[in-house]
């Protein structure tokens, strides 16, 4: 496929196009889900999708820049080890509720005694104002009683949720740098075999990270709204929603796993990449 650098408008759809193509990647859509599926406002997934294509398009970028600019070359091993490390992250996002589904059974045939449940931490934010200077603070305090104190100020309660959402958006965050690591190296050489200018290159990244984004924007909000929806009506859907694609992604990346430890021989002495 050659590119005609001469028509501009062609250069970026065909970017954006391709960009939002690689949005729909099955791993990519897998870890996202899993965060995406805990959302209750479809902002929210909105968010946390734009916040993974930011994280990806930058080491898409960097690791692009490198390759097109300074010609360097990825080992085959190296990079399997970046997929690999892709596989362990959707390991990572599903542990915890295999972890509790394993904890359920055990719990069920008897091998496990019930235990109590700590009710989950309440942050406070107060809203103090000294003379002229108005600041604010969130903490935790051991007693309530501590909430009476003689000097004003505003007490609100952050629930749980709400820090678990800014959580979920920075965990979104970091696997999207984790994604664009493993991508990195297939998007750049697929540039440099159809644009031989290193500067019309970039640009192309550079567009097709922008498509990335809007395109795992639109997906988000597309699993978010009948998430929202089932949320808002029964609400232990939601936690039969989020637990399910956990576990998903839980299974996936294990395949994944073994998949390129053992069929692509990243353990092995003779590896095989071919990135894509």
């Amino acid at each position: 496929m050659a590119l005609n650098l001469t028509e501009p408008l062609g250069f970026v759809l065909i970017g954006l196009m391709l960009g939002m193509r690689h949005a729909t990647d099955s791993d990519h859509v897998v870890a996202v889900t899993t965060f995406v599926s805990q959302e209750r406002k479809v902002t929210g997934a909105v968010r946390i999708g734009l916040l993974w294509g930011v994280g990806h398009s930058a080491t898409v970028l960097i690791v692009g820049a490198l390759i097109i600019f300074c010609r360097v070359a990825i080992p085959v091993r190296l990079g399997l080890a970046m997929e690999f490390a892709v596989a362990l992250v959707l390991v990572g996002l599903g542990a915890r509720a295999a972890r509790n589904l394993a904890l359920s059974m055990l719990q069920r045939i008897g091998l496990r005694s019930a235990s109590a449940e700590q009710p989950p931490p309440v942050v406070h934010s107060h809203l103090h104002s000294h003379g002229s200077l108005t600041h604010s603070h969130s903490h935790a305090h051991s007693d309530d009683a501590l909430h009476t104190a003689p000097h004003a100020h505003y007490d609100h309660r952050v629930t749980a949720g709400a820090l678990s959402g800014r959580r979920r958006q920075l965990k979104s965050l970091g696997v999207g740098l984790t994604h664009g690591l493993a991508g990195s190296a297939a998007i750049a050489l697929l540039v440099l075999s159809t644009i031989q200018s290193a500067g019309w290159a970039m640009a192309y990244l550079a567009v097709f990270c922008v498509g990335t984004m809007l395109g795992m924007g639109f997906i988000t909000m597309m699993i978010a709204m009948p998430v929202v929806w089932a949320a808002s009506r029964v609400e232990r859907w939601q936690h039969v929603i989020a637990t399910g694609t956990a576990l998903f992604s839980f299974g996936f990346g294990l395949v994944l796993a073994w998949h390129i430890g053992f069929v692509d021989h990243l353990f092995g002495s003779s590896p095989v990449w071919l990135p894509e």
